[in-house]
């Protein structure tokens, strides 16, 4: 495919990264040279210097043969303006990274697609349900499910109550036929996909595909007690602080603490079941007053890394049984991690995450980006007389790179095995390193 990112920041960068990987025909602008050094000298990758905006600048970038155009500069009206050109121009399709929730719902998105705009990307929104969705798995680091829950990724950190240590894939199913599959595990900075032999580590990230019936021992295994929530605590009003308290108005106690006594007055309007503190969430005199010892949950999500990283950890420290952090810069993801926060958010990652599935085959139905981690997790639909179908999987030289976790059929799971025989228009739950991605299609078309 021939992609073109306007907007050279992180998530540009980040984007320009995983689809050079899968050796696509990748070009970059900015109006900033500086910004496109890196990209540069990294990445095989063509980069134009120049406003996105413009006509000359979008013809230098061939914009009319792009089948893709994707705008992700820290201006929503560069983006929406650069993609509203690019589809004129004769991209094939165009996304826009915009900052207006207004814009994304469902009443004014058709306003955005008559102008030619194919989807519309909000980070706060991608970020916020993410975050909400964590809360109902309390001791999750991070999950995705597949078909409607019928098969899960869960992530899990290994600490000294998990059972597994130091223990072997092999060992661990010799115990008794379990519902779940070690898919990768994360340890000091690198991905391994993990074989019969591989033993399992304190501190590792940890994760595992599994169906309903096999949660029950992913807990037992892996150390972790099922957490009750009642009572929420989020640091930091802002556009994802706003929409997660919102969604978990009537589910949960919440108190929301945001610094800026106008925005508190306004968030006090906006939510009905939320108790919203003018205060500085930094100050642990404010934070043992409003009860922190109390509460269940505690949500960071200030602009500022840093903050969020030491409230939760100050959290952790007190007694809160789960910490979750927005962390913007990326570099400090792994420090979060080591400091024992438990669920790291970055909507960067997230938005190019989401974006990163327009760029796969069409037999993938769902993909993401996981944190923690520079693999990603892929749900195929096998397709009748496709390679995946011609055998076991032992037997069909599956890509070392990637490993199936489980299979859907109609209305069944079942976890996958090496003498799995996977059938067609099965849905197929695949975790894979970049490099592997590739290859992937072939087994699957």
């Amino acid at each position: 495919m021939k992609i073109i990112v306007a907007g050279a920041g992180e998530v540009g960068t980040h984007l320009a990264k995983l689809l050079s990987s899968e050796f696509h025909d990748i070009t970059v602008i900015d109006a900033e040279g500086e910004n496109l050094k890196g990209i540069d000298s990294n990445l095989d990758v063509l980069t134009i210097t120049g406003s996105a905006t413009s006509f000359e600048v979008l013809k230098e970038a061939n914009v009319k043969k792009a089948d893709l155009f994707i705008a992700v500069t820290h201006s929503e009206e560069t983006n929406i303006t650069a993609a509203i050109i690019a589809k004129k121009l004769g991209a094939q399709k165009a996304i826009a990274r915009v900052d207006n929730y207004e814009y994304i719902e469902p009443e004014n998105i058709s306003h955005f697609t008559r102008l030619g705009i194919d989807y519309l990307i909000y980070p706060e929104r991608i970020a916020a349900r993410e975050i909400v969705d964590l809360l109902g798995q309390a001791e999750i680091f991070e999950s995705v499910d597949f078909s409607g829950g019928k098969l899960s990724l869960y992530v899990l950190k290994l600490d000294e109550n998990a059972l597994v240590i130091n223990q072997s894939l092999l060992e661990i199913a010799k115990e008794k036929e379990i519902e779940f599959r070690a898919v990768a595990i994360a340890r000091s900075g690198q991905t391994i996909i993990p074989r019969g032999h591989d033993q399992f580590q304190l501190n590792d990230l940890v994760y595992v595909v599994t169906n309903k019936a096999g949660v029950k021992d992913v807990l037992k295994y892996s150390g972790k007690k099922k957490i009750e929530i009642k009572n929420v605590m989020i640091l930091g009003g802002s556009r994802i602080g706003k929409r997660v308290a919102k969604a978990l108005e009537g589910r949960f106690n919440i108190k929301l603490i945001e610094l800026d006594k106008d925005k508190s007055q306004q968030l006090a309007d906006y939510l009905q079941n939320t108790l919203v503190i003018n205060g500085d969430g930094r100050n642990i005199d404010l934070l043992n007053e409003e009860g922190l010892t109390k509460m269940d949950t505690f949500i960071a999500v200030t602009g500022n890394s840093e903050t969020n990283i030491l409230s939760c950890v100050l959290a952790k420290r007190m007694g809160v049984k789960k910490t979750i952090a927005e962390i913007e810069n990326i570099d400090y993801i792994d420090l979060g991690e080591s400091m024992g926060i438990d669920t790291i958010i970055n909507k960067k990652l997230i938005t190019a995450s989401r974006i990163f599935k327009f760029t796969l085959s069409s037999k993938v139905e769902t993909m993401k980006c996981l944190t923690g981690s520079d693999a990603d997790v892929l749900e195929y639909v096998a397709k009748p007389g496709s390679k995946i179908t011609k055998g076991a999987l032992r037997e069909i030289d599956f890509p070392k790179d990637a490993i199936v976790g489980g299979i859907i059929r109609g209305e069944k799971a079942f976890i996958a095995k090496g003498d799995t025989h996977i059938k067609a228009e099965d849905r197929v739950v695949v975790f894979a390193l970049p490099s592997a991605v590739k290859k992937l299609e072939n087994f699957f078309n």
